[in-house]
């Protein structure tokens, strides 16, 4: 064979398929990417209808809760005027709910005594707690009289005490009612979720009233505009500690 003529060397013929011009972790990186913020749009958008049938539900028990207290108060009006009418008195129902405020040291102070403001939870002055009216609490009431002005508030009052004032014990820590979510984590269980739940069952002396009492914290009020009168005597000899009954709520106006 002449050296002319040349070895033909053959090419390998290319295949039909093209390298991907994106690396396959890459891709998979993608589309693990796309599948989380999918599952993370259905998540929000489940949260945000909960959360607006949840408003719904909040606005209708506080209409209901406003028609219960107006129908409450047209009631007394209307037995009074049918009493008075026919001659007679009406004599309205004894109240279930009492607010207690501390007004005195612990200076000459009887064991007794200490011991039942521990167990009321009053451990400074103008302390105040919400305290439900049974035989036993009332003779506790009547033990530490001398240090307590107490009696009984109405629903304006209950209302802006735990707006204003009110605080929740947390994890045994004093924590600001900023949001009904704080409610729902507590007492969801009891069937209380938002702050009309926690004022309307706190008021009405509801089946729930312990658990609701013991997840706000004590009240810390302000001493009164005006200061105190003479703490050493009875409201009724122109004092100030023991029952003043529905006057409580005058002091309370000074104080909150």
């Amino acid at each position: 064979m002449s050296d002319s003529k040349k070895t033909s060397v053959k090419t390998p013929k290319l295949s039909g398929k093209k390298l991907p011009a994106v690396p396959e972790s890459i891709l998979k990186r993608r589309k693990k990417n796309e599948v989380s913020k999918a599952i993370q749009l259905k998540r929000a958008a489940t949260e945000r209808r909960l959360r607006r049938n949840k408003r719904v539900k909040i606005f209708k028990r506080a209409e209901e809760y406003v028609k219960e207290y107006r129908q409450k108060e047209r009631d007394e009006i209307r037995m009074s005027r049918q009493a008075r009418n026919q001659g007679n008195f009406y004599v309205p129902a004894e109240p279930k709910l009492a607010f207690v405020i501390r007004i005195r040291g612990i200076n000459q102070i009887h064991p007794k005594v200490r011991k039942s403001l521990q167990l009321f939870r009053l451990k400074q002055i103008n302390n105040g707690v919400f305290v439900k009216l049974n035989k036993a609490t009332v003779n506790m009431l009547r033990i530490c009289e001398p240090h307590i002005a107490w009696g009984y508030p109405n629903q304006k009052s209950v209302r802006d005490l735990v707006y204003k004032r009110g605080f929740a014990k947390v994890d045994h820590r004093r924590t600001p009612l900023i949001s009904n979510t704080i409610i729902e984590k507590s007492l969801g269980k009891k069937g209380l979720i938002c702050m009309e739940d926690l004022i309307h069952e706190i008021f009405t002396v509801g089946k729930n009233f312990k658990y609701a009492s013991n997840f706000l914290w004590p009240f810390k009020l302000n001493t009164p505009t005006g200061g105190w009168r003479k703490k050493t005597n009875h409201y009724v000899e122109g004092g100030d500690f023991g029952n003043r009954e529905d006057k409580i709520n005058e002091l309370l106006k000074k104080m909150i």
